[in-house]
């Protein structure tokens, strides 16, 4: 069985050059693993009709707003599960790298149309320049 070095999350976020553009570092099943860098308020409200969404905070914070709830603030190492069909949309002052686990399904804002929308195609391109594992 061929040995996979450890992925460091810090490192690779630290190598995006774009916010709200995120990057597949690994597959899960069905599902891909990706790292992203926000800063900023430019993420529309937005749902996933058939898909969860998994947000877990590598570094920063990150204000989350769901329908229907109080907004709030996630820290380092906080994780949250958004439920399929749910509308939700993220925003942080300063830089916050985040990782995410979604379906390969997943569109990157869903249905909304947005500036900012990354496709699979995109996500799925290697970084400006490799990050060392």
């Amino acid at each position: 069985m061929p040995k996979v070095p450890a992925i460091k999350l810090r490192d690779r976020a630290a190598a995006l050059t774009a916010y709200f553009s995120p990057r597949v570092i690994g597959e899960v099943n069905d599902a891909y693993v990706k790292v992203a860098k926000i800063k900023g308020d430019e993420i529309p409200w937005h749902n996933h009709a058939e898909e969860d969404e998994l947000f877990y905070i590598i570094d920063g914070s990150l204000l989350f707003e769901v329908e229907g709830q109080t907004p709030f603030t996630m820290q380092t190492g906080d994780l949250y599960i958004v439920e399929r069909g749910v509308n939700h949309r993220v925003s942080s002052t300063e830089e916050c790298s985040i990782l995410l686990v979604e379906n390969k399904s997943t569109e990157h804002l869903g249905e909304t149309e947005s500036e900012i929308v990354s496709t699979i195609e995109e996500q799925l391109q290697e970084y400006d320049e490799a990050p060392e594992v």
